[in-house]
């Protein structure tokens, strides 16, 4: 049965334009578990958990949570049905391809460009946060003095680790995902329970839910409702990263079914865990001190410390500090395998290089390494500021939304595409029209500044990122590469029709 389904995801992907070059090893637990590491409420719900209680408080903690997340879910949703009918690696640029009605190298190019700032900015978010939990946890265990220069050498080792493993330990890291799955959800569990029944107080569930706070420097009528959208990102930032089942369908055993459902499921059970775990944290603040952060360079450890104490509260911490590290991991790898498939057509500069698959390994080492050397840059500036970190995370948002509602949008406007073995039906255009419009609001929030008076410690330089890559990959795409960049093989003409379900079975 394993050998049949292999041979139809492998003559799939032929139809694709492409042989089967990584091995393909994942279950469907497994790339569930690729995507639900990378989303991991353990990492974004916490070391983001800063931004929201400064901007917003508890009700955008919590509230905003499920706002986001039923929104991410629609997002999710419309992916996945498109994930199903084009399971490669390249995912979402070859999904703009395929489905764009004209100018098809173009949208891949653009969403391609969009989608690999994405991912390096959610590698570099995530470790930098692990970093930030890790040094936090050391500060209390090992009396190690917090600063910015530590916290980047403490980035800069885990970052390395996961390079090392995603070259070398290629066997370790798909077993470390599978644990990381259960980590996870066994870890919300410990760290719930223990908030709910070991603090001496709790904040009332009123205050948990309805409490606002705005410590943005914005003032005016206005100015409460404008912090509470700025603290959105918290939560918009978390649900990034599970177009990674997309990105390893090609490694994944009944990809056309396994895949999108590891797109959805990765986030309905963040969005779960999710809230129960922020509704859980929330709940134990001792006294509600944003600027608190000051202390362990990590407002979640200060919660921890005040409700349980020192010894108890360093333990639930280094929950966390495993699962961000798994989270990384897990970030690395797909992020690697997108920047494979993207240099597997061409699109990246020394694509020769970076497209190569290491023959022991059967995996894209050398992409590896693009996508650490990135991510450091990226992260750089968060040596000289705090709210450099939060442009990362907007950096993050801005370039993997846009890259995963375009396909959406393309999709929407294609009155040939035809869904696979796994669809939403009738609630197919519903769907996918609230997620274009999700998308396009979320994209417009995070660019704006999120504190007043704008300074050069506190300037939001994401748009600046986004609109460097914009214009560097639009001045390429103009001088040269519309020249030479065709697009994904199997759509310079068409694409074949998906097949039917019982050869994915």
């Amino acid at each position: 049965m394993a050998d049949s389904r292999s041979d139809a995801d492998s003559r799939r992907l032929a139809e694709l334009g492409y042989k089967q070059e990584l091995r393909r090893k994942l279950s469907g637990f497994s790339n569930f578990a690729v995507s639900f590491s990378i989303i991991s409420v353990l990492a974004g719900c916490l070391t983001s958990y800063g931004i929201a209680m400064a901007a917003g408080g508890p009700a955008v903690i919590t509230l905003g949570w499920l706002l986001v997340g039923g929104a991410v879910l629609l997002v999710a949703l419309a992916m996945a049905e498109v994930c199903s009918v084009f399971p490669t690696a390249g995912a979402l640029y070859w999904w703009a391809a395929a489905l764009a009605r004209r100018n098809r190298a173009a949208w891949a190019w653009f969403v391609g460009w969009f989608n690999f700032l994405g991912e390096v900015g959610v590698t570099a978010a995530i470790d930098y946060g692990a970093a930030m939990t890790t040094s936090a946890f050391l500060s209390l265990t090992v009396g190690m003095t917090v600063t910015p220069g530590r916290t980047f050498l403490v980035f800069l080792a885990i970052i390395v680790v996961h390079g090392l493993l995603n070259t070398f330990g290629v066997n370790l890291v798909k077993v470390l995902s599978d644990v990381s799955a259960w980590w996870h959800l066994a870890g919300v569990a410990v760290i719930v329970a223990v908030l709910a029944f070991v603090p001496d107080r709790h904040m009332s569930l009123g205050d948990v839910f309805t409490s606002t706070v705005n410590q943005t420097g914005w003032t005016g009528p206005a100015a409460g409702a404008y912090a509470f959208l700025l603290g959105l990102l918290m939560a918009q930032y978390t649900f990034t990263g599970y177009d990674a089942s997309a990105h390893v369908a090609e490694e994944t055993h009944g990809a056309a079914r396994s895949a999108p459902r590891g797109i959805v499921l990765s986030v309905l059970v963040s969005l779960v865990a999710g809230f129960v775990l922020l509704v859980a944290v929330t709940a134990a603040i001792q006294q509600y001190e944003p600027e608190r952060k000051t202390a362990l360079g990590f407002p979640p450890a200060q919660i921890f410390i005040d409700a349980l104490g020192h010894r108890l509260g360093a333990a639930l911490l280094s929950i966390a500090v495993v699962a961000q590290f798994f989270c990384g991991m897990a970030s690395v790898t797909a992020n690697s395998r997108m920047s494979f498939a993207f240099s597997r057509d061409g699109a990246l500069p020394l694509s020769r290089l970076w497209r190569r698959v290491n023959a022991r390994t059967g995996t894209p080492t050398n992409s590896v390494w693009l996508c650490v050397g990135c991510s450091v840059l990226l992260a750089l500036p968060a040596l000289w500021s705090y709210t450099a970190y939060l442009a990362v995370t907007s950096i993050a948002v801005i370039g993997l939304y846009i890259a995963y509602v375009t396909p959406v949008f393309l999709r929407l406007r294609n009155p040939d595409f035809r869904p696979g073995v796994w669809q939403l039906g009738r609630w197919s255009r519903p769907v996918g029209w609230a997620a274009v419009c999700w998308v396009v609001l979320i994209v417009i929030l995070f660019v704006l500044p999120p504190a007043w008076p704008v300074t050069a410690s506190s300037f939001n330089y994401a748009p600046v990122a986004v609109l460097v890559v914009l214009a560097l990959s639009g001045s390429w795409w103009l001088v040269s590469a519309r020249r030479w960049f065709t697009g994904p093989p199997a759509v310079r003409a068409s694409v074949e029709t998906p097949p039917v379900a019982d050869e994915l079975i």
